[in-house]
């Protein structure tokens, strides 16, 4: 063997291993994003079974505001609908935006409820009205540093398939879409610094 040949089987040798290279770490990113979306399902689903259980308890105290506590409901079964589609395929830009949308919604919804809430003293003192509320609060947060996660993997996977040579090999390997990002409405009042006034 002469050494043009083995010098011609060393370069092929490195690009084969590179390419392998550049297929396993689209994957560990691909999976990344998708494991980081699963973190979001959690806490949404815990979010959505928590939200029943506040308007039952709401029920007796709230009988003049039934369409409020139908909205509630409604948004929440709609919520759940678009985290199913998106659970399917977290990849797909329309599922993630079909539940950022129904997110919104039920963001909204819920900020009527809470308007509602207040105006009944008793039900604000109402012991499991006070842990549900404050176990939905806990579960916002968490929710909101799992879409934080989940936004960052999406970034990564999105750079990283961008990137020359990937985005060569990237649709080759099957990862010719981009991830999309899940943002809720509430996404530009998180982003706006705090007004605060004495």
């Amino acid at each position: 063997m002469d050494i043009s040949t083995i010098v011609t089987l060393v370069v092929l040798v490195i690009i084969v291993v590179y390419i392998i290279a550049v297929y396993n770490r689209l994957v560990a990113l691909q999976n990344r994003f998708k494991n980081a979306f699963a973190q979001i399902e959690v806490q949404l689903k815990r979010r959505y079974d928590l939200i029943p259980n506040l308007v039952e308890t709401a029920k007796g105290y709230l009988k003049h505001e039934r369409e409020t506590l139908d909205a509630v409901v409604q948004a929440r079964n709609a919520a759940q609908q678009g985290l199913d589609q998106a659970h399917d395929d977290p990849g797909n830009p329309q599922a993630i935006d079909n539940l950022s949308q129904a997110e919104g919604n039920l963001a909204g919804a819920l900020g009527r409820f809470n308007l509602v809430v207040e105006a009944y003293p008793d039900l604000k003192a109402n012991q499991n009205m006070m842990q549900l509320n404050e176990e939905l609060t806990s579960t916002e947060n968490k929710v909101a540093f799992a879409r934080q996660a989940f936004n960052d993997a999406v970034m990564a996977y999105n750079t990283y398939k961008q990137s020359f040579p990937q985005t060569v090999f990237a649709g080759l390997f099957g990862h010719g879409q981009d991830a999309h990002l899940l943002e809720f409405e509430d996404s530009a009042e998180i982003q706006a610094a705090p007004s605060v006034s004495f």
